[in-house]
């Protein structure tokens, strides 16, 4: 198994989701271990990227406004993208989501709005977890570019930009090494957090701290902490200047399987589950 080409990232040509596509498919040709996985999410990308677009015209130049970050977010205006998700569900989607597909087109847009706020309050409970978060990403996304940069620094354990927890760490070249930041699952912003700390207990001691990766994923490895037994995967950008942190680390499930195997889990699973 090969992570891409190693070196320099090529220069970036069209949307950073335009990028995020791409990587999609060209890993989904190298996998087969992930071809269905990242078939599927090709597709949701190609949804968000819409969804994207369409916040950029359609929110409210009030949506930049100081103010607490979710309660920016117009959950009318996300709410009118879900029918088209749940077509693409219940067409592409495993049978569980195809079934949630249809239980949530049965719903009126107050009780999808519900789902959508429950997810935002961080409710582990609420119900069609996917849906709320495959519509609110690129949302938040967007939202989230409108705040200072200052903001996006910070080494508190949730995002200090939206709260949310971290789905992954990446290591982005800086000097002769690289600097670890960790990447949102709500917003997909990204902040700096030192390498020797667990970002879900805190835990410093970098004995209880191992980390485990594989001879041929070498720029992607476990990150884990055996004092609260949770676990990121992390990206390192030094190894691979071309991976694409939110989809490299959706397409590395073996790392995730493994992870589960010895008792390590996430602190928020990526938007296929893993």
């Amino acid at each position: 198994m090969h992570y891409g080409d190693r070196g320099p990232a090529a220069p970036a040509k069209g949307s950073q989701w335009d990028e995020r596509i791409r990587r999609a498919a060209e890993l989904r040709q190298r996998f087969a271990f992930a071809a269905e996985i990242l078939g599927f999410y090709g597709k949701i990308l190609e949804f968000q990227k819409r969804v994207y677009e369409g916040v950029s015209r359609q929110a409210s130049s009030a949506a930049t406004a100081t103010g607490v970050f979710l309660e920016r977010l117009d959950l009318g205006l996300a709410a009118g993208f879900l029918p088209e998700l749940l077509s693409l569900v219940e067409e592409a989607g495993t049978p569980k989501l195809a079934q949630e597909a249809k239980d949530l087109s049965a719903m009126d847009e107050g009780q999808r709005c519900g789902i959508l706020r429950s997810f935002l309050t961080d409710d582990e409970a609420v119900s069609h977890r996917f849906f709320a978060r495959a519509v609110l990403q690129p949302y938040a996304e967007w939202l989230a570019k409108s705040f200072p940069a200052q903001a996006k620094s910070s080494q508190e354990l949730l995002c200090p930009v939206c709260g949310g927890r971290p789905q992954a760490a990446v290591l982005r070249p800086e000097g002769e090494g690289g600097k670890r930041f960790l990447l949102c699952c709500r917003c997909l912003a990204e902040w700096e957090f030192r390498r020797i700390l667990c970002p879900v207990c805190g835990e410093e001691d970098h004995q209880r701290l191992p980390r485990y990766s594989a001879e041929d994923v070498e720029a992607l490895r476990v990150e884990a902490c055996d004092s609260c037994h949770f676990y990121l995967k992390s990206i390192d950008l030094t190894v691979d200047g071309r991976a694409v942190p939110l989809v490299d680390e959706v397409a590395a499930v073996p790392l995730d399987l493994w992870a589960a195997e010895h008792g390590y889990r996430k602190p928020e699973p990526n938007l296929m589950g893993f």
